[in-house]
């Protein structure tokens, strides 16, 4: 059981690690997406500054990460707790990447990932509330913050267990504090600030309005 725990936990690590926005950037633009825009490596970013397909491509990689982290585990017999484990080790994965010096992006992706793959019916119903956030809005961070902040309450009232009640809060609280710099950043700026609850800057699907 310990072989198995801790090789899962490296695999789901190394999964997480693999920088798909960087490897966009690279492939695509020849740019280092850490060094352009908002300098996140994540698929928003991405699609602001490589093209809204490509960022497409990024998120789905991302989110890929995670849910065959939770795969993994589980097709190792692992228990609940580990496979947990597991799927954190994803979002660390990607937030703190040994391929790239250990910077990364903020995990969001990975995470819904990983939630995805642990409670499929609730977080479809999470990922269609995101959907219509991110149409009414531009704003993704507000749709993850929204999405995701609702999904204990999707979970409790599908009658999921108090085990992926407190995961999806654990997760949710963990990304709301990686993101903490840049939301203070955000409040302090002006133009930014603006933003918070709708982007003036791009549409939806992320190419900027003034272009």
């Amino acid at each position: 059981m310990v072989i198995k725990a801790v090789l899962a936990i490296i695999i789901a690590y190394l999964l997480g690690a693999i920088p798909f926005a960087y490897l966009a950037g690279r492939l695509f633009k020849g740019i280092d997406i850490r060094k352009v825009g908002g300098g996140n490596m994540g698929a928003v970013n991405t699609a602001r500054e490589v093209g809204p397909a490509v960022g497409l491509l990024v998120l789905v990689a991302d989110m890929a990460k995670g849910a065959v982290a939770v795969l993994i585990a589980r097709w190792l017999d692992l228990p609940l707790l580990l496979v947990f484990a597991a799927g954190f080790a994803a979002v660390i994965g990607h937030n703190w990447p040994a391929f790239l010096g250990f910077r990364g992006g903020k995990g969001a992706a990975t995470a819904i990932g990983v939630l995805l793959a642990l409670v499929p019916a609730e977080m479809a119903i999470s990922l269609g509330i995101m959907v219509v956030v991110i149409v009414i809005t531009s704003n993704f961070r507000l749709a993850i913050v929204v999405g995701l902040g609702l999904l204990p309450v999707i979970i409790w009232q599908l009658n999921g267990s108090g085990m992926l009640i407190a995961y999806s809060v654990a997760l949710f609280v963990f990304l709301g504090i990686r993101s903490l710099p840049s939301t203070r950043e955000a409040m302090t700026e002006p133009k930014r600030k603006k933003n918070l609850i709708f982007d003036r800057d791009y549409h939806f699907w992320q190419t900027r309005k003034n272009k």
